[in-house]
C-alpha cells in the first residue's frame, strides 16, 4: 500500500549527499513530492527535508539512508499522523484561546490532550471546548515540589509537544531536561531591554516604535532557546501602554500559532542555538 513519509536528515556535510540520498529513493521507486536542503557552511552541517510517496518498509528505508550518509547523522522517517500537544497556562487567555479556537476549527491539525494551569482562572474557557483541565496550584509549594506535581499530570498523557501558552513560571533544569526539544514558549520581544513587571508600560515610557513576539524552544537559558518564529508591528505616539499590550498580545498569539504549525509539520531543525526552517 502506498505511503507518504517526511524524511528528515541532519548530518555532517560532504559532497554528493543530495545525489546519494535521492538515489536511495529512486532505487525504491519512491516519488519525491517536495524537497528542501540547506548547508550550514560555518559548522559543516547538512539539513534536508523530503516528502516521499510510494511502497516502502520504514526500517529498510532508514537503514539504506544510514549507509549513504556520514557517521553521526540523525535520520528521522516521519509517517503522517495527527500529533498530540499539551498546553500549560496561568491566567492570560489570548494565546491559549487562540490555540483552542484553531483546534476547534480543524486548523491546528493536532489533538490537544489537556490544559494544565497553576491558577483556576482559565478553567471555564477550556471546558467550553471539552478539553481536560488540570489545576496544579503552586501555593505553599517550592518550585521543585510544584513541578513534580505538574510532571505527574503531564506524564499521564502521550504527547509530542508542550506549549507554554503564557505559562508564567520559570522552569527548572530538571523539568526542561525531561522534555528536551519538546517545549515551545512565547514571549514579547522587548527582552532583554524591558524585564520584570509590565514590560509594555516600560516600553511605552521609553517611546518604542515597534513591538513584537518571539516563539522558541525552551532551554535552561531563560527565554534564549532556539527561535522558531518572530514578528513585529509598528506603534506610535497615539498608542497608550494598554493599547500596546493588546497589540502585543495579538502578535504573540499569531507568532505562537505559526511556530506550532511549523513544528507540527516537521519543518524545524535545531542547529545549535539556532533553527533551520523549511
Amino acid at each position: 500500500m502506498e505511503q507518504r513519509a517526511r524524511v528528515l536528515i541532519d548530518c555532517p556535510d560532504e559532497k554528493g549527499l543530495v545525489y546519494k540520498i535521492s538515489k536511495v529513493f529512486y532505487d525504491r521507486d519512491l516519488n519525491i513530492e517536495n524537497n528542501r536542503e540547506f548547508v550550514d557552511k560555518e559548522n559543516g552541517r547538512f539539513f534536508m527535508r523530503t516528502v516521499v510517496t510510494g511502497v516502502f518498509e520504514s526500517e529498510d528505508l532508514t537503514q539504506a539512508l544510514q549507509r549513504v550518509v556520514p557517521p553521526h547523522s540523525d535520520i528521522q522517517l516521519v509517517l503522517p499522523r495527527r500529533k498530540k500537544i499539551i498546553l500549560l497556562a496561568t491566567k492570560e487567555a489570548h494565546a491559549l484561546g487562540d490555540i483552542l479556537i484553531r483546534h476547534a476549527d480543524g486548523e491546528l491539525e493536532a489533538d490537544i490532550e489537556a490544559v494544565i494551569a497553576n491558577h483556576d482562572t482559565l478553567r471555564p474557557l477550556v471546558e467550553r471546548f471539552d478539553i481536560p483541565f488540570h489545576l496544579v496550584s503552586a501555593e505553599g509549594l517550592s518550585r521543585e515540589a510544584h513541578e513534580a506535581e505538574v510532571m505527574a499530570q503531564i506524564d499521564r498523557y502521550d504527547f509530542d509537544y508542550m506549549v507554554l501558552a503564557k505559562y508564567m513560571r520559570i522552569l527548572t533544569p530538571t523539568f526542561v531536561a525531561a522534555y528536551a526539544r519538546k517545549i515551545l514558549n512565547i514571549h514579547h520581544s522587548f527582552l532583554p531591554a524591558f524585564v520584570g513587571a509590565n514590560p509594555y508600560k516600560q516600553a511605552y515610557d521609553r517611546g518604542v516604535k515597534i513591538i513584537g513576539a518571539t516563539a522558541h524552544f525552551v532551554t535552561d537559558d531563560l527565554d534564549e532557546g532556539p527561535i522558531i518564529a518572530q514578528d513585529v508591528i509598528p506603534v506610535n505616539h497615539r498608542f497608550g501602554w494598554q493599547e500596546m499590550r493588546r497589540a502585543g498580545q495579538d502578535v504573540e498569539k499569531i507568532v505562537l500559532s505559526r511556530a506550532l504549525a511549523l513544528v507540527l509539520h516537521d519543518r524545524v531543525f535545531v542547529n545549535g542555538n539556532k533553527t533551520v526552517i523549511f
